[in-house]
């Protein structure tokens, strides 16, 4: 099984950093995914949530407002502005899903985008 390296980076420092199956991401001009070995490319992110399936096939996800990708064949990069990861105890994550709501909320994005990023994001939280 071949894997990759994801790193989530904020201002605050770096929020997910580990070897994943693939990604998929808000972009620009909508959400794409990324597996490994992808060819390089540099891509603008837009409001929504990152999904994640980990090296072991679990699912998790992270809440941004906008940012930028660098994609290598190795390593994916994300530099985001905010972010607000959605996984861990069950107590941190139900705040973790009222602080993902409040992020994507004050963005700048279209309000589809945020619309659409919101319901994601209270999908998760239902399915949990």
């Amino acid at each position: 099984m071949e894997l990759m390296k994801l790193e989530i980076v904020t201002p605050n420092g770096v929020i997910y950093d580990a070897e994943v199956k693939q990604v998929t991401l808000p972009g620009a001009e909508g959400e794409f995914g990324v597996l490994p070995k992808h060819a390089t490319l540099v891509s603008l992110l837009d409001t929504g949530v990152i999904s994640i399936e980990k090296q072991d096939g679990e699912e998790i996800a992270v809440a941004i407002n906008s940012g930028y990708v660098k994609v290598d064949e190795e390593k994916t990069t994300c530099i985001v502005d905010g972010a607000v990861a959605l996984f861990g105890e069950d107590n941190d994550l139900v705040q973790a899903l009222e602080d993902a709501k409040t992020l994507l909320k004050s963005t700048e994005a279209s309000n589809t985008a945020i619309a659409a990023a919101v319901s994601k994001v209270e999908h998760i939280g239902k399915s949990l």
